[in-house]
């Protein structure tokens, strides 16, 4: 969440790379585009400026240069074009594991994911899905969907789920799809459907396989995304990165795994990882949260520069993005952020009611006045009548200074509200020791000597808890795997200042 920047972020919760259930892999033919059309490639080049703003814009570090080669590369196989130079391919400044690509040439992959990658062929592999899935035009084929099911405003994703399409939230949503680069940045975060997810697998395998790659490499990387969303949920006490139960239902990460393996026995074992060159890239990339946007650090959320900290829930996690903090767990579902602030709360409130209803209607009630941690705060809730039942918005602030203000917007069941009661009352000031003590994390890629073992290792990883669990998963290894002198393995350090 960075301090310089006043608009609502979109939820993604549902990654463009993310699991699905799945069947025995079966080949089949495949209906792909085989050009880059002019239309495609202005709602590209439109779209483009967005998706940087929304996913921290893009990573500078020497890594960009490699990650761009190895996506065209990759790309140019499915046909959309000969030419490498009409891709372009981006790695984001995000600390949350995503890859999406969108109709004009444009594909991305966030750091975090690649730091989760152990080789070449698991990130030409990630980018061959992603490609895979604009040359099926699987874009274009759930866009109808997408304009029923927009986002709305900072929970769009969890209401629209909650609602349905006919829901009384939703009939306002036609508007705020104002053009095209704004859908396709839309669509870009949109989750595919199961039919869709396996035809871009397919097309990803045998994009590796023409690319000289072992195909085997997205099984791979599908297991070592599971892996770590299995951590994850750990780490914060349950599920905690999924939509409610209520709003979502459950994916089958290791039937895609399966099925991926399936595919790459199908067109033929064999080909290059290219780990030692993927590692040397890798080596010294940012992890885990840009303390410029503010960081999480287990069940808190500490921003320097804006001095600030709350804590979720006990069985809440979190996902920082450009502009806000999602919150998510089985009671209900958040996100904190800003807004412009001239020192009217009941404006304030009344337009961060507005974000979340589009051009629908809410009706809050009145703004009640509190004090938390010696901060000036305000509150009210509005109910909505969906076709999963009645829900609570609640939008809860704090004015930390005359032109500043934050806020919490929450969805839950109706009178639910108090779930978040503890996060409320835990948003604080950091004061200046405090925020200078947060400091950024990096990928480091040692080199296994005698005596090292995974334990040893792990005791390095910059983290107070799970080091082991953390350093086996960044590194696709198991208990029982056996360290090999001259083996290069990654663990995350503190940065140097």
């Amino acid at each position: 969440m960075r301090k310089t920047k006043y608009r609502l972020a979109a939820a993604f919760a549902l990654s463009a790379f993310a699991f699905t259930g799945a069947a025995d892999a079966q080949l089949k033919a495949i209906r792909t585009q085989t050009n880059i059309t002019p239309a495609e490639r202005k709602q590209g080049d439109e779209a483009h400026p967005q998706l940087l703003a929304e996913f921290g814009g893009a990573y500078n570090g020497p890594q960009a240069a490699y990650v761009n080669r190895i996506g065209q590369n990759i790309a140019v196989q499915s046909g959309l074009s000969r030419s490498p130079k009409d891709f372009t391919v981006t790695l984001l400044n995000s600390p949350v594991n995503n890859a999406f690509a969108i109709p004009g040439g444009y594909i991305y992959v966030t750091r975090q994911l690649m730091a989760l990658m152990n080789d070449e062929a698991e990130l030409a592999g990630v980018l061959g899905h992603e490609v895979g899935h604009v040359a099926a035009q699987h874009s274009k084929k759930r866009q109808k969907a997408a304009t029923r099911n927009t986002i709305l405003g900072v929970l769009g994703a969890v209401i629209g789920g909650a609602i349905g399409d006919n829901g009384g939230l939703l009939g306002g949503l036609g508007g705020l799809l104002q053009n095209n680069a704004m859908q396709a940045a839309q669509l870009a975060t949109l989750g595919y459907s199961r039919g869709q997810e396996l035809e871009a697998d397919q097309l990803g395998v045998q994009y590796l396989k023409k690319a000289g790659y072992d195909p085997l490499a997205l099984s791979t990387m599908l297991a070592s995304l599971a892996n770590q969303t299995n951590l994850e949920a750990r780490l914060s006490g349950g599920d905690a990165r999924s939509i409610p139960e209520w709003a979502s239902t459950h994916p089958d990460p290791a039937s895609r795994v399966r099925n991926a393996e399936s595919l790459a026995a199908k067109v033929g074992r064999g080909g290059v990882r290219n780990a030692d060159a993927f590692l040397a890239s890798v080596d010294g990339v940012l992890y885990g949260d840009d303390p410029a946007q503010g960081v999480i650090e287990g069940r808190d959320f500490l921003h320097p520069a804006l001095r600030l900290k709350f804590t979720v829930p006990n069985g809440y996690g979190m996902q920082n993005a450009t502009d806000a903090v999602s919150v998510s767990g089985n009671g209900g579902q958040a996100q904190f952020t800003t807004a412009a602030y001239n020192g009217d709360m009941n404006a304030y409130i009344a337009a961060a009611f507005k974000a979340v209803a589009g051009n629908a209607s809410l009706s809050p009630g009145s703004v009640q006045r509190t004090t938390v941690n010696g901060i000036p705060a305000y509150y009210s809730v509005a109910r909505a009548n969906t076709q999963s039942g009645q829900v609570d918005v609640t939008v809860f602030a704090y004015e930390f200074s005359r032109s500043s203000a934050f806020h919490f917007v929450t969805l839950t069941k109706a009178g639910g509200a108090g779930v978040f009661n503890s996060m409320f009352n835990s948003v604080r000031r950091l004061n200046a020791s405090e925020a200078a003590a947060i400091r950024p994390r990096r990928v480091d890629v040692v080199t296994v000597g005698r005596g090292d073992t995974v334990a040893t290792l792990a005791r390095r990883m910059a983290y107070p808890d799970y080091q082991t669990e953390r350093f086996q998963v960044l590194n696709r290894l198991t208990a029982s795997s056996r360290l090999t002198p001259g083996q290069k393995l990654k663990i995350v350090v503190y940065a140097s200042r």
